[in-house]
């Protein structure tokens, strides 16, 4: 962004990687692939001050079984839009998420509300007809988590 008082506070690519954590090593902040597309990614590392945020374009059903169940010391926030101009309620896909020990299949756009301690995961992406932009936060400067 463009060198002015504020600037600094639109991110538009941050460079660097996400530290590993203990169901997957230290990945890009920003990458593409066929089935998925992170496009941005902010903590306190890009933008001194900042809390976690993560946003993805999801385009293909899941590979294997996704993030396993893990819990955070802070809350988070997890949400899944369809991209159904007609009904953007309609997520256009079928995720399988786990709250606890309870499976949910979400197949309406939602954001979901992660108790700080709350045991969350997998997440599985089962079919996926149209785009999904999925996004995650939380209030803490860092992803973290422990696996459970």
């Amino acid at each position: 962004m463009a060198k002015t008082k504020y600037g600094k506070y639109i991110i538009t690519r941050p460079a660097g990687e996400v530290p590993a954590s203990p169901w997957s090593p230290a990945a890009p902040r920003v990458w593409v692939s066929d089935r998925a597309a992170r496009v941005m990614f902010l903590d306190n590392e890009v933008l001194k001050g900042a809390f976690y945020v993560e946003c993805v374009w999801i385009y293909k059903q899941s590979e294997g079984k996704g993030p396993p169940a893990h819990t955070h010391d802070f809350d988070e926030v997890i949400a899944f839009f369809g991209s159904n101009q007609k009904d953007p309620f309609d997520l256009g896909a079928e995720v399988e998420f786990w709250l606890g020990d309870e499976k949910h299949i979400l197949t309406k756009s939602c954001v979901v509300f992660v108790p700080k301690g709350l045991k969350h995961c997998p997440l599985i992406f089962r079919r996926v007809d149209a785009p999904i932009f999925h996004f995650t936060t939380g209030p803490s400067s860092m992803y973290t988590g422990e696996k459970k």
